[in-house]
């Protein structure tokens, strides 16, 4: 199981980790599919996770979720979490976890590794909080 601060931007369904729902955003329509952007995080930092279809009202804040064969990757330009086509999730629990805000891992602008063009590496920081879901001061 990987940890959210060590993901990064790759094309195939790999990512096992958990993390807890902080925040759901508005469900909106995509077409005739329902998506809903969350953030989420663990122990190790904060990421937004994109919700699809049924999984918009299936989870909540407070919701520990364990995501099998998750993707890491750009959607109409913001970098996001999320199931994929192959990926599962599963609700293992509530509210009792243990979790940081920052980094948040959408917030990191990434390159292309010089040396390995299929990997990525982080550039810089856009933001230290997500900027979709500011927090509350």
């Amino acid at each position: 199981m990987i940890v959210l601060k060590d993901i990064v931007p790759a094309a195939q369904n790999n990512i096992d980790t958990k993390f807890i729902i902080l925040e759901k955003g508005k469900t909106t329509l995509e077409g005739q599919n329902k998506v809903c952007l969350a953030l989420v995080a663990d122990e190790t930092a904060a990421v937004h996770f994109q919700l699809w279809g049924d999984e918009c009202d299936a989870f909540d804040s407070g919701d520990i979720i364990h995501l099998t064969n998750g993707i890491f990757s750009y959607q109409r330009s913001n970098l996001i979490l999320r199931a994929g086509k192959r990926g599962k999730l599963e609700k293992i629990g509530e509210f009792t976890m243990s979790y940081v805000e920052t980094p948040n891992m959408s917030e990191i602008h990434w390159i292309p590794d010089p040396t390995n063009s299929k990997k990525y590496m982080q550039e810089r920081v856009i933001s230290p909080h997500s900027r979709i879901f500011p927090p509350i001061l």
